[in-house]
């Protein structure tokens, strides 16, 4: 006789838009597509509250890292979004575009031999978010890579 579940272990939790956003995404990589952007600002608090009113982005709850919160937005149509983050300086207020890769290394490494400038080392991504790192192309333009590692 197979046993009865209980109604409370069939009961879906509901997850709040942190940890939706937080949770890994298992979907296939589409290498140079740019998945999100991200805008490093002199004050990002103020930055989200215009970014709300003038374009309507809705943003979730801030992720904690240790440069300071995180402000996250995604679109209706979950094809793209961004952060805002506190610029480091001497890096200037600016965006930079982060495209997808399979392996964040190997695209970190391709881009230096290619003639690119290291901004940021690969890193992981505070709540298994993937990996990020960054490079100044030629022509001082910051590119970012994301990938699940």
């Amino acid at each position: 006789m197979a046993a009865k579940r209980s109604k409370k272990s069939t009961k879906r939790k509901t997850k709040t838009a942190n940890e939706r956003a937080a949770t890994p995404t298992t979907r296939k990589i589409r290498p140079g597509f740019i998945s999100h952007t991200e805008l490093a600002s002199a004050d990002p608090a103020a930055t989200k509250a215009w970014a709300e009113v003038a374009l309507g982005w809705k943003f979730v709850e801030p992720m904690p890292t240790p440069g300071g919160p995180y402000h996250m937005w995604r679109f209706d149509n979950n094809l793209g979004g961004g952060g805002i983050r506190a610029n480091s300086p001497p890096e200037n207020p600016g965006s930079i575009p982060y495209v997808e890769v399979p392996d964040i290394r190997f695209a970190y490494d391709r881009a230096l031999k290619a003639g690119a400038m290291p901004l940021f080392p690969p890193d992981e991504i505070p709540g298994n978010n993937g990996w990020l790192a960054i490079v100044q192309a030629p022509g001082r333009v910051a590119i970012g890579f994301w990938g699940p590692k």
